[in-house]
C-alpha cells in the first residue's frame, strides 16, 4: 500500500470536520426540533415540528454519507456528487427564503456558505483525486 498525498489526507481530513456540521445540526433537530431555531414548543404546530424532525434526519443521513466516503475518497465519487448535489438544492431552497423572507440569523448563514460554497469547494477537490486514482 504506497502512502497517500498530503493533499487526499487533507481532503479527508476536511470532509471528517465539516461532516460534524450535519450531523450535530440533524442530531439537534431530531433531539429538540424547531426549538433549536428558538421556537417554543407550545407555539409550535405539530405538523412543523414533524417536518423538522424529519429534515434533520435527512441532515444527519448526509453527514454521515459524506463520513463514508472517508476511507477510499477517490472510489465514491459518485456518491460524494449525489451528496454534494442533495446539499446544494437545499442551500438554493435557503437562499430562495433569504430572497423572499429576509435574512435569517448567522448560524443560518453559516449553513447557507458551507451548502452553496464549501460542499461544492469539496466535491471538486473529490473530483480531481478521482479522476487522477
Amino acid at each position: 500500500m504506497t502512502a497517500r498525498p498530503m493533499k487526499y489526507r487533507l481532503l479527508q481530513v476536511l470532509v471528517v470536520v465539516f461532516g460534524f456540521v450535519p450531523v450535530l445540526a440533524g442530531l439537534a433537530g431530531i433531539v429538540l426540533g424547531p426549538s433549536m431555531a428558538g421556537l417554543a414548543p407550545s407555539d409550535t404546530p405539530v405538523a412543523l415540528d414533524s417536518h423538522v424532525r424529519y429534515l434533520s434526519g435527512l441532515l444527519l443521513a448526509i453527514g454521515i454519507g459524506f463520513w463514508s466516503t472517508v476511507p477510499r475518497l477517490e472510489w465514491h465519487a459518485v456518491r460524494f456528487r449525489l451528496l454534494t448535489a442533495l446539499v446544494v438544492v437545499g442551500g438554493l431552497g435557503r437562499l430562495i427564503g433569504l430572497l423572499a423572507i429576509g435574512v435569517p440569523p448567522p448560524s443560518m448563514l453559516f449553513g447557507l456558505a458551507m451548502e452553496l460554497v464549501v460542499t461544492p469547494g469539496l466535491c471538486w477537490w473529490q473530483y480531481r483525486i478521482a479522476e487522477r486514482a
